[in-house]
């Protein structure tokens, strides 16, 4: 038969070379030339090449076939005609596969004969290379299922139960079907460490045993074939001579034997070598083919993937251990927690009935009983008792005992017992069998009953001295006391001493009541009317505790609630917003428009009556629901409930405005009341009445924005506008902190020749994020969180430090009116000067109006200071303000900064106006003496017109921008 069979495909009679890929087989080929030569003459013989892509070529021919018959056989299937060819001669094709005949008969054949001979055998052929072939496609898929089955198994292994090794030499086994893998072996490669671990080794010739978990270093074995496999990255096949030459790697028999074939081929992950599987043969060379190899390269990958599956499945184990051996942990700190918490609660509950037992009625025994019963639900307690002092201090009593040993303790003098030592020492004694043992030895102590395994006393102390001791004791020795068992039990009787104190005192009581019963009976018609005093007293506290608590939640002036009764309101509001079905709320936050004008005018006693009939407006307009407080001052909250939409609560404000419109009389005036209203509806966000209230009252300052007498709805952009704000003043007290600010310095000149005679610090903020920041888009959160004077003195210095490295020209600074608030605001500018070693008379600084008039008094005597050592002073935006010659002419004004607006009218629509007014300024400042700068000086016209006016300096972007000191 042609098809797969031994590797070298000889012929039958050693004639011919089958093809590397499917030799063919010895007996299809005799069995051929038999059933052939069969039908020849007897003597005859033949001779049969062929040549298949799936079955393979070759030559064979019958014993004592010639040569010249073979080479005509051989010749046909090359395809060159040969003049020697007999009629009987055959060339059979069928697609690609092609069969030459060459017949030596013994007697010549005629033309029929031959023709006959001819047809049968290319049937013969035919069904004969039909044959071969269906065998090499059942032999094909044969090898296919054992790879599948073979793939399926080592993909079962990954996710199997065995431990490692028992994988391994499952898939070994595997492997071992599919090809010569009696040596065989796994590798891992690490390439970051340069570390290689062998995971699995079998070998029947070399003795070395592999370390699944221990870490090789490649430099340990340099001249080891795998390492070079791993490094060279691509499959080897051939005897392990051959592949060192081609690898480079000189013998070294501490790497085992030479074997006949070796073939490894590396496991990928990505583009990464990770690992190498070798097989190899030391008898039979030639053992792999190409075939082998590829199938090894496949079934690598597969076990690559089992061995990451298995090592994920391993990793994966050893994480849930490690998550339960910590959830372990947790639980019993948790339950240590639950047995701690258990305990303070059985303790609390402890301490509450002793203090219950000392006020309630009963006798002091009953008293002893219930705190037998109190210690006994702390810790073992069925052998206790309690000794007292007697009043001599000679004797010791036992007025409550119960023991199973001793049931009778008899008072006693006062000896060397345990409770005696507890009674002379003042502190707790804890004693098992040997240690009360050892004191006896000792003569410290006697035993007096019989003798426990355990014994705990602690001492009763009343005003800090002893006056008895409380004992528990055990006979047995699995009951033992603990040091937590003294603590606890010290910790009961201080307020059993406590309680005892008080109940003893209620005895004594008790007795002298008993004395004094006849002198009640006399005094009964005594105790009676002032019993009826009494009441009446009482009556009239309570009715006064009762005004208190109104008072404590209401305004005093209106009788409306406070701040604090609608803030329990609006709680109470919104945990009620958490339950199905209820309809939302809203806020309103009211505060008159121009309130202190009716203070100033007509005196703070009609502004009260005004804010009464407010109140009373107000309620008239809200439902029974409703409630309106006062906040305090001229400020109202109203909480309107079931608010279902924003719309609902406008048309209440306007309602409320409407109201307060209608003209009211106070102090004989007639006046025409207005507010302004915010509105908060509330949101899931809000958790308490505050946030509501925060949100309305910013909504309040956005209606009197708007113009006042009308009510405005909180919304994102307010809140974002908040948030803005809250962040900028956060950023501005780390800016303070981390000394954010530097001054920036545009210089002052001289009209006439453009010489500099100085330079105006004008603050900037540099900032994390936002980069360098002008004043106007920080000062105002400066202003109303009173973090600008922090920020103009962290300015001020550094002011005084580039004037102390100057020699020319003098420095201005700005500075806010809330400085002139400060009683040392000069004192402490001229010691920062001081400190500094810079020159005063080189500093100015700029005001504007508005700090003049604030405090005119504390305004000017600071100025005077300052001018005294040389700082002048400059008023700053002139013509903005009041512009008044009275604070001119009373304060030392050394210069006036003309305002930037009107320099920039005199070469505008606004030129005759701008003129009109720069004139006044410069002939104002001409009588007072006082010099003139003109700002924002941006054009050359601009400067000379305010050179033919008189104007002497000027500042501004044609003569330079603002920059840093550097």
């Amino acid at each position: 038969m042609l098809g797969a069979g031994d590797r070298n495909g000889a012929g039958v009679d050693g004639i011919g070379q089958g093809s590397p890929a499917a030799p063919a087989s010895g007996q299809g080929l005799q069995a051929l030339i038999e059933m052939l030569g069969g039908l020849l003459a007897p003597g005859s013989g033949l001779a049969v090449c062929w040549r298949d892509p799936r079955l393979g070529s070759g030559a064979a021919a019958s014993e004592g076939v010639g040569e010249a018959v073979r080479a005509r056989a051989a010749g046909a299937l090359a395809g060159a005609a040969t003049a020697t060819a007999l009629p009987a001669d055959l060339l059979w094709e069928d697609g690609q596969t092609r069969v030459c005949v060459a017949v030596e008969p013994a007697r010549a054949l005629g033309d029929q004969p031959a023709r006959a001979w001819r047809a049968l055998a290319e049937r013969v052929i035919g069904a004969l290379v039909q044959s071969e072939l269906s065998r090499l496609q059942v032999r094909s898929l044969q090898k296919s299922e054992r790879l599948q089955q073979a793939l399926y198994e080592i993909a079962d292994l990954s996710g199997s139960s065995r431990d490692m090794h028992g994988m391994l030499a499952r898939i070994h086994a595997v492997v071992a079907t599919l090809m010569s893998a009696e040596n065989f072996y796994i590798v891992l490669y690490d390439d970051l460490r340069e570390t290689v671990r062998f995971l699995y080794f079998a070998d029947r010739i070399d003795p070395w045993t592999a370390q699944p978990d221990r870490d090789l270093l490649l430099d340990e074995m340099p001249n080891s074939i795998t390492v070079a496999l791993l490094r060279h990255g691509h499959p080897m096949m051939g005897p392990s001579e051959r592949i060192r030459a081609a690898l480079g790697v000189p013998r070294d028999p501490a790497h085992g034997p030479d074997s006949a074939d070796w073939l490894g081929v590396p496991m990928r992950r990505d583009s990464r070598v990770c690992g190498a599987i070798v097989v190899q043969n030391y008898d039979r060379p030639g053992s792999y083919t190409e075939e082998d190899r590829a199938l090894l390269e496949y079934v690598a990958q597969h076990i690559l993937t089992a061995l990451d599956r298995n090592h994920a499945r391993a990793e994966l184990e050893r994480r849930v251990e490690e998550r339960t051996r910590e959830l372990q942990h947790a639980n019993a700190v948790l339950q240590a927690e639950v047995v701690e918490r258990q305990r303070a609660e059985r303790l609390q509950r402890a301490l509450y009935r002793i203090s219950e037992m000392s006020v309630t009625a009963g006798s002091l025994q009953r008293f002893y009983q219930d705190v037998h019963e109190v210690v006994g639900g702390l810790l073992y307690a069925e052998n206790f008792y309690i000794a007292m002092l007697a009043a001599d201090g000679e004797r010791i009593e036992f007025p409550y005992s119960v023991d199973e040993r001793d049931p009778v303790r008899r008072p006693r003098l006062m000896t060397n017992g345990l409770t005696e030592f507890v009674l002379t020492s003042g502190q707790p004694l804890l004693a098992d069998r040997e240690t009360i043992a050892r004191l006896e030895s000792c003569g410290d102590v006697r035993s007096h009953g019989t003798r426990a395994h355990c014994w705990l006393g602690v001492p009763l102390a009343r005003d800090g001295s002893v006056i008895g001791a409380i004992a528990v004791q055990s006979y047995s020795p699995g009951i033992l006391f603990e040091e937590r068992d003294q603590e606890l039990l010290t910790f009961v009787a201080h307020h059993i001493g406590g309680a005892l104190s008080r109940k003893r005192a209620q005895e004594s009581l008790k007795a002298a009541h008993a004395e004094l019963e006849f002198r009640v009976e006399a005094r009964t018609q005594e105790l009676k009317d002032a019993n009826r005093e009494l009441r009446a007293q009482i009556g009239e506290r309570m009715r006064a505790e009762q005004r208190l608590i109104h008072q404590a939640r209401h305004d005093q002036l209106t009788g409306l609630p406070n701040r604090e009764h609608l803030l329990e309101r609006l709680d109470a509001a919104i945990a009620r917003m958490h339950e199905p079905g209820t309809v939302p709320f809203a806020v309103l936050f009211l505060d008159l428009d121009r309130f202190k004008l009716v203070n100033d005018s007509v005196g703070h006693a009609a502004g009260d009556e005004l804010l009464v009939e407010v109140g009373r407006r107000v309620r008239r307009t809200l439902s029974a629901s409703d409630a309106v407080a006062r906040l305090g001052g001229d400020e109202f909250a109203i909480l309107l409930e079931d608010v279902d939409a924003p719309a609902a609560a406008a048309a209440v404000a306007a309602r409320v405005l409407e109201a307060l419109s209608k003209p009211v009389w106070v102090a004989g005036r007639e006046l025409f009341p207005s507010a302004s209203i915010g509105i908060a509806v509330w949101q899931p966000r809000y958790r308490h009445g505050e946030e509501l209230l925060r949100d309305a009252d910013a909504a309040m300052y956005r209606a009197k924005a708007r113009g006042r007498d009308r009510s405005a709805l909180f919304d994102e952009a307010m809140r974002a506008e908040a948030t803005r704000l809250l962040d900028l003043e956060a950023d501005l007290r780390r800016a303070i902190i981390n000394n954010a600010f530097e001054p920036y310095f545009q210089p002052i000149v001289r009209l006439a020749d453009g010489a500099v005679v100085g330079h105006e610090a004008l603050l900037r903020w540099n900032h994390d994020l936002r980069g360098p920041l002008l004043p106007a888009e920080f000062i105002g959160v400066g202003e109303d969180s009173g973090l600008i004077e922090q920020v103009d003195w962290l300015m001020y210095a550094h002011v005084v430090r580039w004037l102390g490295t100057r020699a020319d020209g003098y420095v201005s600074i700005n500075v806010s009116p809330r400085h002139f608030h400060s009683d040392d605001f000069a004192e402490r500018l001229l010691r920062l000067l001081d400190d500094a070693g810079a020159d005063p008379r080189r500093l100015r600084i700029e005001l504007t109006e508005v700090a003049l008039l604030d405090d005119a008094p504390r305004v000017l005597r600071m100025l005077n200071i300052l001018r005294g050592r040389g700082v002048l002073a400059l008023l700053d935006d002139f013509g903005t303000g009041f512009s008044a010659l009275s604070y001119l002419h009373r304060f030392p004004i050394q210069s006036l900064k003309i305002d930037q607006s009107f320099v920039a009218g005199l070469d505008g629509e606004t030129r005759a106006e701008s003129l009109a007014l720069v004139r006044a300024i410069l002939a104002l400042a001409g009588t007072l003496g006082i010099d003139t700068i003109g700002e924002g000086v941006e054009t050359e016209q601009q400067r000379h017109t305010l050179l033919q006016l008189g104007c002497q300096y000027g500042q501004g972007f044609l003569y330079g921008h603002p920059r840093p000191a550097d």
